[in-house]
């Protein structure tokens, strides 16, 4: 089975978003854990949250993605902002066990002219502040394009993320199909040695999510501009390639195209038509 999905707005609640998902074809979803400019969470509802999971049970949901806020940036050269990190995904962390098992996931940041060193050191200092040993979830770091001083832009670094972080089982990565194919790695033509190269540095059995996105630009522009399933650079018959692909077929897929709700349901329709176990 395809386990498929995008990107939804719970501010309706979450019951409300499992529906949503089933409503346009998927059996999963991501969601914003707060504005993604930042700011205060919306308190949970536990009794909501309850008739989520049993939902999701009864429709054969795969887990579901939760996307830390894009403001969140712990390698940040100002402390006032790594502090606003810290504390937001802390508190992140503790909320999402309403949702027990599940995925979180967060882009690494920006170092801002402290090089890429520096930034990872910052990233995994925090890292090692906010994973606890009782937690369910599992955080994924985002892989990244390179736009301006991303860091996440490569394997390697990831790798050097992970290397620092003392409860590392907690780590796994999600792979954006538009921000590695916009960062220089051919998923479009040369899928296979990709791979092979991540499962060489990362490990396969880290990847646990994928956000599936064709990219606006050509292979290594570093721009991060996502398109539509099938119209940009990576194409319909790479799309296809990567759901059907081995080491790829049973994870979750969360769409995060340029789309309103209709655009996913045929996008999700398209896929599911496509994929061949």
């Amino acid at each position: 089975m395809l386990n498929i999905g995008a990107h939804l707005s719970i501010s309706k609640g979450f019951l409300a978003c499992g529906k949503e998902a089933v409503s346009i074809g998927g059996n999963t979803f991501q969601f914003f854990t707060r504005n993604p400019r930042g700011g205060k969470a919306k308190e949970i509802d536990k009794k909501d949250a309850d008739a989520l999971i049993e939902y999701m049970k009864e429709h054969n949901f795969s887990k579901i993605l939760a996307h830390a806020p894009y403001t969140l940036n712990p390698c940040s050269a100002t402390e006032k902002t790594r502090e606003f990190a810290l504390e937001t995904m802390k508190d992140d962390l503790k909320r999402m066990e309403f949702l027990p098992n599940n995925l979180y996931n967060f882009h690494p940041g920006s170092h801002v002219g402290q090089g890429a060193e520096k930034g990872i050191e910052l990233i995994t200092k925090q890292l090692n502040t906010v994973l606890f040993p009782e937690m369910t979830t599992t955080v994924l770091l985002e892989t990244m394009a390179g736009k301006g001083s991303e860091v996440g832009k490569t394997f390697e670094e990831l790798r050097s993320i992970i290397d620092g972080v003392d409860l590392d089982e907690k780590i796994g990565i999600c792979l954006d199909t538009c921000h590695v194919f916009d960062g220089g790695y051919d998923i479009k033509d040369n899928l296979e040695e990709v791979l092979e190269e991540f499962d060489k540095i990362i490990g396969i059995k880290r990847l646990k999510a994928i956000h599936l996105n064709d990219s606006k630009n050509y292979l290594g522009c570093h721009k991060d501009r996502h398109e539509k399933i099938g119209k940009g650079a990576i194409g319909l018959e790479g799309m296809i390639k990567i759901i059907n692909h081995k080491d790829l077929k049973d994870l979750p897929f969360f769409l995060e195209t340029p789309n309103d709700i209709d655009g996913y349901a045929e996008e999700i329709k398209l896929l599911r038509e496509n994929y061949k176990y």
